[in-house]
């Protein structure tokens, strides 16, 4: 007898066209789920991964990329308890390292980095959140431990980590600014945040909100020189967070301050197999602050069905995106489970 097939796109070298092929639809083994993918969320660290220029986000060819799925479970592996057939799952599952990712019909994933998707979003949207939020709670929650009533500050804040991290950081209680572009200081300020604009000084803003003492915490998401400006944004004994922390930085202004500072590395736990538990732990919190109406993606409103995978990175590589691009694998991906948000609930 045969075995059952999945639809998958195959990149066979790195920078190369997506094939679409018929591929054996893998058998979850122990301590794995197998999920009918609904939707394959897509981050400019995909577009990396397929030219070969992420040296720390490898993936062998041929191979399926694709980092963020929503989707469905349709069995699971051996001492598996925590998901049955049927149930609404998300997470950051592959598409680096030799492990399968979504850009397929079907993935057979650890079931440590999955959490029941939000009820009130569809599988579309939910695709969108899994290594956006990761990041943002890895950077603010685990490293910094936000508290209410402090001054964070993030910058890029009205990007695909930053967008998520400003409305972590509000959910805490924290009092939230965000530097970028003036094109996104209405999505910030529909977001509840004060926005800045990135042409300002940052000597201007640290003294017009904070008195000139500097933000308690500064979240960097956007490397390069948003991190310098993190650590003159900083206070006293306070704290700098960058996910984009590469090249070399001048350390005396976060020293003088007796500030510190934490890197995150969101592919860790995917790449080592280290502190997976911890990403489904996360995204089960971020389940339940979208499931409040207290946290939303922020989705680019072009669409892109399976076969257009290459159109969504090109759209995203020609800076026309003006949010996370989600690719739909099939008709569950406008699945919600409960009605969505009423208007000004978030």
């Amino acid at each position: 007898m045969s075995r059952p097939t999945m639809k998958a796109l195959v990149l066979d070298r790195a920078g190369g066209a997506f094939r679409e092929a018929e591929l054996d639809r893998p058998v979850p083994g122990p301590g794995q789920v197998l999920v009918r993918v609904a939707a394959s969320g897509v981050n400019p660290l995909d577009l990396k991964i397929r030219a070969g220029e992420a040296a720390h986000a490898r993936h062998p060819a041929p191979g399926v990329l694709g980092l963020d799925l929503a989707g469905l479970v349709e069995a699971v592996g051996q001492d598996v308890v925590a998901f049955q057939a049927g149930d609404r799952v998300f997470g950051m599952t592959g598409g680096v390292g030799g492990i399968q990712g979504s850009l397929a019909t079907h993935a057979a994933v650890d079931a440590r980095l999955l959490a029941p998707a939000p009820e009130r979003l569809t599988l579309r949207e939910a695709a969108a959140l899994p290594l956006v939020s990761i990041t943002a709670w890895e950077g603010l929650v685990d490293r910094a431990r936000v508290e209410p009533g402090q001054k964070v500050l993030v910058l890029g804040g009205g990007g695909g980590v930053g967008g998520v991290a400003v409305q972590i950081a509000k959910a805490m209680g924290a009092e939230v600014f965000a530097v970028d572009g003036q094109e996104k200081e209405a999505l910030l300020t529909e977001l509840g945040v004060v926005a800045i604009d990135r042409r300002r000084d940052v000597h201007d803003y640290v003294a017009e909100h904070t008195g000139g003492l500097g933000f308690d915490l500064v979240y960097d998401t956007v490397g390069g020189h948003g991190l310098d400006l993190s650590f003159q944004a900083v206070r006293r004994f306070g704290h700098v967070v960058s996910c984009l922390g590469w090249g070399t930085h001048a350390l005396a202004p976060l020293s003088f301050k007796a500030a510190t500072y934490s890197g995150v590395f969101t592919l860790l736990p995917l790449l080592t197999g280290e502190g997976r538990a911890h990403h489904g732990e996360i995204l089960r919190e971020i389940s339940r602050l979208a499931d409040r109406g207290q946290l939303r993606p922020v989705l680019d409103p072009t669409r892109f069905v399976f076969a257009e995978a290459a159109a969504a990175h090109d759209w995203i590589a020609g800076r026309r995106s003006t949010g996370k691009v989600v690719v739909e694998i099939s008709a569950d991906a406008t699945d919600r489970a409960a009605p969505p948000l009423r208007k000004g609930e978030l």
